[in-house]
């Protein structure tokens, strides 16, 4: 099973990268936070601090997390199931005035 995820500012600048293709074995339930925790995994130190919170390692509530364009919040939040082919965005807050 293939995932895209796709990077924004920060994150784009700790992954180098601005979309990343992960694989999981067929068999497996692949959920937004799995995908959080391989990527954790890949990127160590950086992207632990940027997504998760020091003290209680809760994915931190500024981020977004876009499963094919809809927001994983009207979903099933963090366990959101995804298949094969789903895009997963990851958008960090945004400011403006």
């Amino acid at each position: 099973m293939q995932i895209s995820v796709r990077f924004f500012t920060s994150l784009r600048e700790i992954t180098c990268k601005r979309e990343e293709t992960l694989q999981f074995p067929n068999d497996e339930t692949v959920t937004v936070e799995n995908v959080l925790k391989k990527l954790a995994r890949q990127y160590g130190r950086s992207f632990v601090e940027y997504v998760y919170e020091s003290k209680t390692h809760e994915v931190k509530s500024f981020l977004q997390f876009l499963v094919n364009g809809r927001s994983a919040t009207t979903l099933e939040g963090l366990k959101t199931r995804l298949a094969d082919g789903d895009i997963l965005a990851i958008i960090p807050p945004v400011g403006g005035g």
